[in-house]
């Protein structure tokens, strides 16, 4: 299996393509990457950061990929600063995603209510037509409301999620606190269903790029995708209540090193 993940790379900072590589490649499966960015640090909580866009070097890059005739069996979106760099992982997809390959978009614009600095309705109108081409969808609960064109917050996360199936047949939404439960809900053929874990309080960067990154390597395992949204779900989880004690400044990611053994035992796993 070969996957490529189109992100932004942030030097320091555990985020991004530098979360994707190494849990997609521990769990067997080649990450090959495509930078959309580079960032001296990522942007949340560090002041005075370098930014450089790549957009200009990714159709040189796409020419090249066209001479080795390469194609990949996932294609995993996740920063995307600009409409432009969205219409190149529509180009993507149609030459390079195989036959039966799946495209799986996390659709990253913002947070707590907001869209974050820069982007604007004409960039999420842009991601709608990017995540009708995508065989799954990862926002989280600020992203998902903005998709479906709803108030945040979302009064009911099932009836959120069952909307976000028109735009994709199998929406996965994280981040939805209920109860004292911090929830992913996600949409199937059969519905709507939710897989609650505990909550674990604070501001925790680059979660969302861990458990997209763990799930994407899950689904290239053979994992069906309740498997994969579980064993990402629950390796997130671990890995936040870790680094919630021994993480002293929590801008530099989560200490997901420490607990991906345990993710790949369970990867591994027949039972699972």
């Amino acid at each position: 299996m070969r996957v490529l993940a189109v992100n932004d790379i942030s030097c320091v900072g555990k985020c991004s393509l530098s979360v994707s590589l190494p849990i997609i490649s521990a769990c067997g499966v080649t990450c090959d990457v495509l930078p959309t960015a580079i960032l001296s640090t990522h942007t949340g909580g560090f002041e005075g950061y370098t930014f450089r866009d790549l957009t200009d070097d990714i159709p040189d890059i796409v020419r090249h990929w066209e001479q080795l005739q390469i194609q990949f069996d996932f294609l995993y979106s996740g920063y995307l600063g600009s409409i432009a760099q969205i219409e190149l992982v529509q180009t993507l997809k149609r030459k390079f995603l195989r036959a039966g390959g799946k495209f799986i978009v996390d659709p990253v614009m913002g947070d707590n209510g907001a869209l974050y600095a820069g982007f604007t309705p004409a960039f999420v109108e842009k991601m709608r037509e990017l995540c009708k081409e995508a065989d799954f969808i990862l926002p989280n609960a600020t992203e998902a409301c903005y998709l479906a064109k709803v108030e945040y917050p979302a009064q009911d996360s099932e009836t959120l999620t069952e909307a976000l199936r028109g735009l994709c047949p199998r929406p996965i939404v994280t981040g939805i606190l209920e109860n004292g439960k911090n929830c992913v809900y996600y949409g199937d053929e059969t519905g709507v269903h939710r897989y609650a874990t505990e909550n674990i309080d604070g501001f925790f960067c680059g979660a969302g790029d861990v458990f997209a990154s763990a799930f994407t390597g899950a689904l290239a395992r053979g994992k069906t995708e309740d498997e994969a949204i579980l064993l990402a779900t629950d390796f997130v989880t671990a890995a936040i209540r870790r680094s919630a004690t021994e993480v002293e400044d929590k801008r530099y990611g989560l200490n997901f090193e420490k607990e991906i053994f345990h993710f790949l035992q369970r990867l591994n796993s027949k039972r699972d």
